[in-house]
């Protein structure tokens, strides 16, 4: 049995309070979050559809990824775009030791510095799985763990596109953080999802911005 929140509640935010799940603000902004590239193709289209309205996003790079795709990698960041360390492995943190992610997540981190020459220091758990004692040690690293407010669930087969476009129009307000994956698995519900909510948000006066 598959269970997620699209839309995250007011009681989970409060309990994980060391979390940034939303970004309130009085200026329409929403976070454009894209999670498991950069992926052949499919990254380049996401960019390329963002340019259409002039939208800044953030990526949340998978460590090995970015070693097999580094020019796409760099794409995203002369585009302007944040990026953010998604382990090297997708790893389960409920699965995962601390010493085991601590060191998997310091190895997609080496990756970026390496092609980027800066430290990044936004974070986001994959599966958003991640154990307390897992996240303590990363913030004394100095990252910021990064959930979400809005749930695309474009990796779900069992939903319709139309759903998946369903979850981001009727669930985002100003201030939220939406979640999409630049992945092949994800790519069919994204290829409907992405342009349509772009073009409804932009209708709207929503103001695209990158999480710093």
């Amino acid at each position: 049995m598959k269970f997620y929140w699209i839309k995250t509640n007011a009681f989970v935010k409060k309990l994980f309070r060391y979390y940034v799940w939303d970004v309130p603000n009085t200026e329409n902004k929403i976070y454009l979050t894209f999670d498991d590239g950069p992926t052949p193709e499919i990254t380049e289209w996401v960019l390329k559809e963002l340019q259409k309205y002039n939208a800044k996003a953030t990526f949340f790079c998978i460590g090995n990824n970015i070693e097999k795709h580094p020019q796409i990698f760099g794409k995203v960041t002369a585009k302007g775009h944040s990026i953010g360390n998604h382990t090297f492995n997708h790893l389960n943190g409920w699965k995962s030791s601390n010493d085991e992610y601590l060191e998997n997540s310091k190895r997609c981190e080496a990756e970026m510095v390496h092609l980027k020459s800066e430290i990044c220091h936004l974070f986001r758990p994959p599966y958003g799985k991640i154990k307390a004692s897992q996240a303590k040690r990363l913030h004394q690293h100095g990252y910021k763990i990064i959930m979400w407010d809005v749930l695309s669930a474009d990796f779900d087969h069992t939903i319709s596109k139309e759903k998946c476009l369903e979850n981001v129009i009727q669930n985002v307000k100003s201030g939220s953080i939406i979640v999409f994956h630049d992945s092949v698995k994800a790519f069919p519900h994204l290829e409907y999802t992405l342009p349509r909510a772009l073009k409804y948000w932009n209708e709207k006066k929503f103001v695209f911005e990158k999480l710093a």
